[in-house]
């Protein structure tokens, strides 16, 4: 292993004095976590949804390539594709509710026939997309009906696409139903619609961004000294709530189980001079935020605690300047990684070092496609949205991980929320 050598960068990002620690995170008497949530308000009331027209520009979109690829229609299951395409929402059970997308004509909907009313009301609301339903009795095979709404819409042979979480016993069943058809892998039809964000969807998303910021920053302030980390989340899910996002995740974890990237099962109790690792991500309208923050709390850091923080800073930053257009998305992994293996780490995935890949592509579900990961060598454009994280994990002693995400523009990437100035300053 190389020699590790961090002390040449002790002074990245953390000016030549830095405050306490304990000055910046941790509960204050006079200013109790309850009045600071009393305080906040909703930041949501001028949020923009995704229009009608929009969602018939999508559904374009994946007709246009349909026709291009040789596909009758796509099929989509309960789930966040079809809020993509739809705006339906729709729990998933024993029973199919699809959508149906031809190549040509109106999307439409199989459901059990017990549920049409419903769905009826759902859709009379002129907030979905379609009104063509295909009904099925308890008795009756709802892959007949998928295969009549395809069939209605002109097309009598081709390929079926099914959109990646369509629930294994949907697919089979269709299949069987529709042997002149070709079932595959709708992948070609959702991944190219889905991973290039509109100008709405990442508006939504840096209102999210923006709450999160303000959340963990009341996150920081309820840990105490002696408690369970885990204050932290409580403070955080709250925030989100009060401030009108819809709460996806707090992670925290000190100490030691700072080092595992998804933390530790074990117990934790804080205290002055740990190592605060946080992971937080909400909702708006249907769209994701995802940042971590690492901090040394109520106490300064220690040079080794500070040499790591600095080297991810310079991993993140070396992540971000390989992020340009036309640049492979598995470039920003092999960029944030070589600054880490260069000062030893690693090599690969190897500990101590960073354990998973630098990023993930990020829009309606937290994790979707868009990795930057080693053999990703899908093409940055506008549009595409990702987190840049590369984490590095000792075990036994502790783990730092920048994330903060990023959507990409005519002029390059563009940061959704800032990355940590210093190790004392969590936000910018």
């Amino acid at each position: 292993m190389k020699r590790r050598n961090f002390i040449h960068m002790s002074a990245l990002g953390a000016g030549s004095s830095l405050l306490a620690a304990g000055s910046a995170f941790g509960a204050s008497k006079s200013d109790p976590i309850e009045t600071k949530l009393e305080q906040l308000a909703s930041r949501v009331a001028d949020v923009v949804p995704i229009s009608m027209e929009e969602r018939k520009a999508r559904v374009a979109k994946a007709q246009d390539l349909m026709a291009k690829n040789g596909f009758a229609a796509i099929v989509l299951d309960s789930g966040t594709t079809m809020n993509y395409f739809t705006a339906m929402t729709w729990g998933q059970s024993e029973r199919p509710m699809v959508a149906v997308i031809p190549a040509k004509g109106e999307v439409s909907f199989v459901c059990p026939k017990f549920e049409q009313g419903r769905l009826e009301e759902m859709l009379a609301s002129g907030t979905k997309l379609g009104d063509k339903i295909y009904p099925w009795e308890e008795d009756e095979s709802p892959y007949e009906q998928v295969k009549k709404a395809i069939l209605d819409s002109g097309v009598t042979s081709g390929k079926i696409g099914m959109e990646e979480r369509v629930r294994f016993f949907i697919a089979d069943g269709v299949r069987k139903v529709s042997s002149s058809f070709e079932v595959v892998s709708a992948d070609p039809i959702t991944i190219p619609c889905r991973i290039i964000k509109s100008p709405a969807e990442i508006a939504l998303m840096q209102r999210a961004t923006d709450i999160t910021i303000e959340a963990m920053k009341l996150g920081f302030a309820a840990l105490k000294e002696g408690e369970a980390p885990s204050l932290f989340s409580s403070a955080v899910a709250q925030a989100h709530q009060k401030m009108g996002a819809r709460h996806a995740f707090a992670l925290a974890n000190s100490g030691p189980a700072s080092a595992f990237p998804h933390g530790s099962s074990q117990p934790q109790i804080l205290k002055k001079g740990d190592v605060v690792l946080v992971d937080c991500g909400a909702l708006v309208q249907g769209y994701n935020s995802d940042i971590s923050r690492t901090i040394v709390f109520g106490a300064e850091p220690t040079q080794r605690q500070l040499d790591i923080w600095n080297l991810e800073k310079e991993a993140q930053a070396a992540g971000y300047k390989a992020a340009q257009l036309g640049a492979p998305l598995e470039a920003v992994d092999a960029a944030a990684r070589k600054v880490l293996t260069d000062a030893g780490f690693g090599p690969d995935y190897k500990l101590p070092g960073l354990p998973h890949r630098t990023g993930h592509g990020i829009g309606m579900d937290g994790h979707e496609w868009g990795n930057a990961v080693r053999g990703n060598k899908q093409l940055l454009e506008p549009g595409m949205c990702f987190s840049i994280e590369p984490n590095i994990s000792i075990v036994g002693e502790f783990g730092v991980r920048h994330e903060d995400c990023v959507y990409m523009t005519a002029e390059g990437p563009v940061w959704f929320s800032q990355p940590s100035p210093s190790i004392s300053q969590p936000f910018a």
